[in-house]
């Protein structure tokens, strides 16, 4: 499991890139990757909680993210081993 965190840079191309951003960000709730999408408060940036997909994958699909691509924002990547989960998010354990 991964948590991304999507820190404002440069807020000047934010507006513009918009819509390719959160058409990024759909294409990972389609593919299964992203759970959970978010803002860091306030108005700080974003944040992602990711599974099913690794390092590798995550990292390759932070890349492409046009936000990050052009310097919107700044990403870090946090891999999590999920050692205790409520009963609901017990699948984040089976991976």
């Amino acid at each position: 499991m991964f948590v991304i965190t999507l820190r404002f840079a440069d807020k000047t191309k934010a507006q513009q890139l918009m819509d390719a951003h959160n058409a990024w960000i759909r294409q990972g709730f389609d593919d299964g990757v992203f759970l959970l999408v978010g803002g860091l408060q306030p108005s700080a940036g974003g944040a992602i909680v990711a599974h099913g997909a690794s390092r590798a994958q995550v990292e390759a699909r932070v890349q492409a993210d046009p936000f990050v691509a052009e310097g919107v924002v700044t990403a870090e990547i946090l891999e999590i081993a999920p050692g205790r989960t409520d009963e609901r998010l017990a699948f984040l354990k089976a991976a």
